[in-house]
């Protein structure tokens, strides 16, 4: 079994990015090499549970129409639409019964690639006296970095594990890590 990259602690939350069918090979919108990161975040989700960290699972969670798809003026094919197999999480993935699950993009008229834009993880997250985020999944370029910038802004000591994301453009992969880097990231290599 792959080796977590992080000591967790019960006042951790390991938040786990997007890890659904479309955004991995075969999907609408694959992120290549999306399904080759499932063994790393399962060893970190075994690692996060026994320690008593919180694990979080975000997911985009888009009706039908969504304003998103280039089919009515956005910027991305047709992807995790509700309740669809496309916007299932991984099947191999080992989640905990008790993961907590957050759904984002789910207005018709609205965007969100951050877990914590209009969700209210960041309050959940406070109650429950998490104090780091540890964030994985995909895309790093996309909603991975969304969801590092906001948990950064939300006031919770941040860490991105790189070797657990993957970008949509690899081009724009080290400008990503170097930027959440310098907005107070600490980035786990």
């Amino acid at each position: 079994m792959t080796q977590p990259q992080v000591a967790y602690r019960p006042d951790d939350a390991l938040l786990i990015v997007d890890m659904q069918n479309d955004f991995c090979e075969g999907g609408a919108l694959a992120v290549a090499g999306g399904s080759a990161l499932v063994p790393g975040i399962n060893a970190e989700i075994h690692a996060a549970r026994d320690a008593g960290a919180l694990i979080v699972a975000s997911r985009d969670w888009h009706p039908i129409d969504h304003c998103s798809f280039d089919s009515q003026g956005g910027p991305w094919p047709v992807h995790c639409v509700q309740d669809t197999p496309g916007a299932a999480f991984l099947p191999e993935l080992q989640f905990p019964e008790d993961t907590v699950k957050v759904s984002k993009g789910t207005a018709f008229d609205r965007d969100a690639y951050s877990a914590f834009d209009d969700t209210g993880l960041a309050g959940f997250l406070q109650r429950r006296g998490v104090s780091r985020v540890v964030v994985c999944g995909l895309a790093m370029d996309v909603c991975v970095r969304a969801t590092t910038l906001d948990a950064l802004k939300a006031g919770f000591t941040t860490q991105l594990l790189t070797e657990l994301t993957e970008a949509v453009a690899p081009d724009q992969r080290q400008v990503c890590v170097d930027e959440l880097r310098q907005a107070g990231c600490e980035v786990v290599a």
